[in-house]
């Protein structure tokens, strides 16, 4: 079977019980290219109640046979999933790109491959996923199942809507649950040309369907009674919303990647070009719309100034790489939407009002799309917004400290904790600085990545679960407990 869709030939429909068919809803969705703001489309389905009702019906239909179905048999539908992503990898981030904007070798290729890597990964766990038992000494032999819990449901964000469906929908699946995707209104074709692949792996009607939408769409899934899980990535605000109506709803399972703010600490006995290269990269992949971004930079006094000559450079460069995401040799797109520019561009105007010195950058680029320079801002008010909040955009505050100590204590009063990194060569102090930070992953001598066999996610505000690894599967498990007596 080939691959329809292309941004000539584009998705609109939902995918439910493995057809593609219209939403009862008469509200559509508008999407824009960000290189130049023209239009890409104004007529993309918006999933309402009905529609999620419907997938939900035909999800728990499915269930009962999914999660009987041998593990070799489920295996590999996985992995001619996985295989049908790669072949198609080139049409599927062009239906990511002409809404996001991010450049194909940059960032697409990256993104898809993650995906398609994240089902293969998974698939290889299904039959390796154990169980517990304990003594029998007592006269109660117990055994402990872990067993799927149902319909389960991930909501992806814009800024990785292919990536991070595999790091939610895979592990679900592979457990035996049924999974209903919601993308983002930002960037949903690439997720709606999935029902394709879908269907000619071999999954059966109902174990994994896709609703485009919006924010109301996610608010039905997030309150639905019969859905047992919400796996979502995206702002604080929005993740704190979910919880609620989980919690008001049925009590739904939840995972939550959220926001971060994370700070990078480079020590004076670093290797600084190291330092600049990780740090550079990690605020402008992706146009900075990462949850994950070293958007706070702490450099020790004795290195600062060579620190921030080198920095600088490093991002100037970076500003020449910014361009057309179509072009080759842009590595860096525009920001997402006219919203996002906005906002960027608010913080930046903002910061040069007294929160700190602007460095770099700072000026939008060209006078269509929704370009803008990597900025970087330096004497920075630790209290100032700047300073405080996420941007999500190409932006970074940098400053300067003398102590371990003084600079462990800003880089934790925050409510984020999602990364950190320490650039040192001691290893003595990289270990103590590690463990010092209140965040769920840290980087020593690298900041802002992730590997699929580790846990991935925060601490505080910044999130609730962990994805990747074995945590993905117990993410979308339940233990059951059985208790055997040996007397009887």
């Amino acid at each position: 079977m080939s691959f329809p869709w292309s941004a000539k030939n584009l998705p609109k429909q939902i995918f439910i019980n493995n057809e593609y068919v219209d939403s009862k809803s008469s509200k559509k969705l508008t999407l824009t290219n960000p290189k130049d703001g023209s239009l890409i489309s104004n007529d993309v389905a918006l999933a309402g109640e009905q529609d999620v009702d419907t997938a939900v019906a035909a999800a728990e239909e499915a269930f009962p046979a999914w999660k009987k179905t041998p593990p070799g048999e489920r295996r590999n539908i996985m992995i001619k999933f996985a295989e049908l992503i790669e072949a198609n990898t080139n049409a599927i981030a062009e239906l990511s790109r002409i809404s996001l904007g991010a450049p194909f070798k940059a960032f697409g290729a990256f993104e898809v491959g993650l995906c398609a890597e994240a089902f293969k990964y998974n698939a290889g766990w299904i039959d390796k996923f154990g169980g517990e038992s304990w003594p029998q000494e007592d006269g109660f032999l117990k055994i402990v199942r872990n067993e799927p819990l149902g319909v389960t449901a991930g909501i992806v964000p814009w800024n990785g809507p292919v990536g991070t469906i595999g790091l939610k929908a895979a592990p679900a699946l592979a457990t035996g649950n049924c999974f209903i995707l919601k993308p983002s209104e930002k960037t949903p074709f690439s997720s709606l040309a999935l029902g394709t692949l879908i269907k000619e792996a071999g999954f059966p009607p109902g174990v994994f369907q896709i609703l485009s939408g919006d924010g109301s769409t996610g608010a039905i899934i997030a309150s639905h009674m019969r859905i047992r899980k919400v796996s979502f990535t995206g702002s604080i605000a929005t993740g704190k919303k979910i919880q609620e109506m989980a919690a008001k709803s049925n009590l739904k399972r939840v995972t939550l990647e959220l926001g971060g703010k994370s700070p990078a600490v480079v020590f004076d006995d670093c290797n600084l070009d190291n330092a600049v290269m990780w740090t550079a990269n990690a605020i402008t992949a992706n146009t900075g719309q990462v949850c994950f971004a070293a958007s706070r930079v702490y450099v020790q006094e004795d290195i600062y100034d060579k620190f921030i000559e080198k920095y600088k450079e490093a991002m100037e460069n970076k500003a020449k790489e910014v361009g057309d995401p179509e072009a080759e040799g842009t590595t860096i797109g525009p920001l997402v939407d006219e919203a996002q520019f906005k906002r960027v561009s608010g913080f930046i105007e903002r910061g040069q009002k007294g929160q700190g010195k602007l460095l770099v950058g700072g000026q939008r680029i060209g006078d269509k799309g929704f370009y803008i320079e990597p900025t970087v801002f330096t004497d920075v008010d630790p209290t100032s917004e700047i300073h405080c909040e996420e941007i999500f955009g190409p932006v970074s505050v940098v400053k300067s400290f003398k102590t371990e100590e003084e600079i462990m204590k800003l880089s934790n009063d925050t409510s984020f904790g999602l990364m950190a990194g320490v650039f040192t060569q001691d290893i003595n102090k990289a270990l103590r600085v590690a463990s010092d930070f209140e965040s769920g992953m840290v980087g020593i001598n690298c900041i802002s990545l992730m590997f699929m066999v580790s846990p991935f996610g925060g601490s505080k505000e910044s999130g609730i679960g962990r994805e990747c690894g074995i945590h993905a599967l117990r993410a979308f498990t339940e233990p059951k407990t059985i208790m055997i007596n040996m007397n009887y």
